[in-house]
């Protein structure tokens, strides 16, 4: 399938972020996001509808904080997108999920139009060793000890964290597996892809590996930007922004150069769901081959297995 090259408006390529939002706090990534609205670019930032009433390895602030979700609602305001990350920090069963949708779309007038599964909740839909078929998920079992083998159940009907239909009927787009590859369109050409043997999903997208600071850098050097440019790619990066971007209420300053240079790149900059509708038009909302599946799932299994975080 042949990458898309055309960009609006006669950009040469596209860029854009989906922030998770673990241990993430006004403190922490305010200021990223002063930076990049003063550089004119447009992400999306993910959120936790309901307070945790349970201890998480990760928690952060909620849409529950009064002020956080004030800054929140000026963000959107400003043109960035906020998308959803699960209910909360910890293992939600159905009526809380359900609670958390209906929660989002009070304070934020829609559906979310773009999730990321939280890796700690077992209501994930399509999570852990269910990401993968066949060999792959054989493999995958192998090197995680099987620790992952049906953890994961959002997707499984009559179960209590089932919350796949939710999911289908509310949600456009989720994100599915991360490339070491600034080009996230080189790495999945035929993204947003539905999955007919992942039904309660609409439709996937894969991303860049840019989880916490110093792998952002990495993957946003230089010389990756401009062979994002060379190539009329496109980036959506996967970040957590509150780990390591800001340190004693000062950005990263390697975060900030990059970011700004990137900036004078004039490349397309809006959040992923724009990106994705984008997309989705061109490639008539691919439904993906199994030849395409087990390819796509055989590169990300190398990826993970080789980073030594399978």
């Amino acid at each position: 399938m042949a990458v898309i090259t055309d960009w609006p408006g006669g950009k040469r390529f596209a860029f854009t972020v989906f922030d998770d939002t673990d241990f993430a706090t006004l403190d922490n990534v305010g200021e990223v996001y002063r930076l990049l609205a003063d550089l004119g670019f447009r992400t999306t930032k993910s959120v936790w509808p309901l307070e945790g009433t349970q201890p998480g390895s990760c928690p952060g602030q909620t849409c529950e904080y009064p002020a956080y979700l004030e800054w929140l609602l000026g963000l959107r305001g400003q043109g960035f997108e906020i998308g959803y990350h699960t209910a909360t920090w910890h293992t939600s069963v159905r009526k809380d999920t359900l609670r958390a949708l209906d929660r989002f779309e009070q304070l934020f007038g829609r559906p979310p139009a773009a999730m990321a599964n939280h890796s700690d909740n077992q209501e994930n839909v399509y999570w852990g060793t269910s990401r993968l078929g066949g060999l792959n998920r054989f493999v995958y079992n192998l090197a995680t000890g099987f620790r992952y083998a049906g953890r994961y159940r959002g997707h499984v009907e009559n179960d209590p964290l089932f919350w796949g239909d939710l999911c289908k009927e509310k949600i456009r787009y989720c994100r599915s597996f991360v490339f070491n590859n600034i080009n996230t369109l080189a790495a999945c050409p035929f993204m947003p892809y539905h999955d007919s043997l992942r039904p309660y999903v609409n439709y996937w997208f894969a991303s860049s590996e840019g989880s916490e600071a110093g792998a952002f850098n990495q993957s946003l050097s230089e010389k990756n930007q401009d062979k994002l440019e060379s190539e009329g790619g496109a980036c959506i990066m996967y970040a957590h922004f509150a780990c390591g971007f800001v340190n004693q209420g000062k950005l990263n300053p390697r975060f900030k150069q990059l970011m700004e240079r990137l900036a004078r790149k004039g490349g397309w900059y809006v959040p992923v769901s724009t990106l994705l509708d984008r997309l989705a038009e061109q490639n008539s909302r691919h439904v993906i081959t199994n030849r395409e599946r087990t390819a796509l799932e055989r590169r990300w299994l190398g990826h993970k297995l080789l980073s030594g975080r399978p």
